[in-house]
């Protein structure tokens, strides 16, 4: 995802490769694509992960299929869901609902703080070092 903000993990290793975070115009596609192939609405939830999967595989930086059709044609249902399953509870990770709960999304706060913060340790905090804080109202 090029032009994102978000700094932490944007893959996370399966058996098969490794599922990437998709930007929500990806996420959109998919779903559109996945209505397109399901004959009705029992087949939505699976042609959709099927594409959602396609989008996501990668191995070697490289996507595993082509598109939906060829996810569905080269993966039993088992294993469409097992990755689809995989790529929301990373996505969950990596993207918190307010649904979450308080007590959650504080943690991952101070998780995502300190994360940043070692960041600036070591060769970096010279740097810092040289910018001092400006105190008082007129620096």
């Amino acid at each position: 995802m090029d032009g994102r903000f978000w700094i932490g993990p944007d893959r996370t290793k399966v058996d098969g490769g490794e599922l990437r975070l998709l930007s929500a115009r990806e996420v959109l596609e998919a779903r559109r694509e996945g209505d397109a192939l399901a004959q009705d609405g029992k087949e939505r939830a699976l042609c959709r992960n099927a594409c959602l999967v396609a989008r996501s595989l990668e191995r070697k930086g490289k996507p595993v299929f082509e598109d939906g059709q060829a996810a569905l044609d080269g993966l039993r249902v088992e294993d469409i869901a097992r990755l689809a399953d995989a790529w929301a509870e990373f996505n969950r990770a990596c993207n918190p609902s307010p649904l979450d709960g308080e007590e959650e999304i504080s943690r991952r706060k101070k998780a995502w703080s300190t994360r940043v913060m070692s960041a600036f340790s070591g060769v970096c905090s010279a740097c810092l070092a040289l910018c001092l804080p400006k105190s008082g109202r007129n620096g």
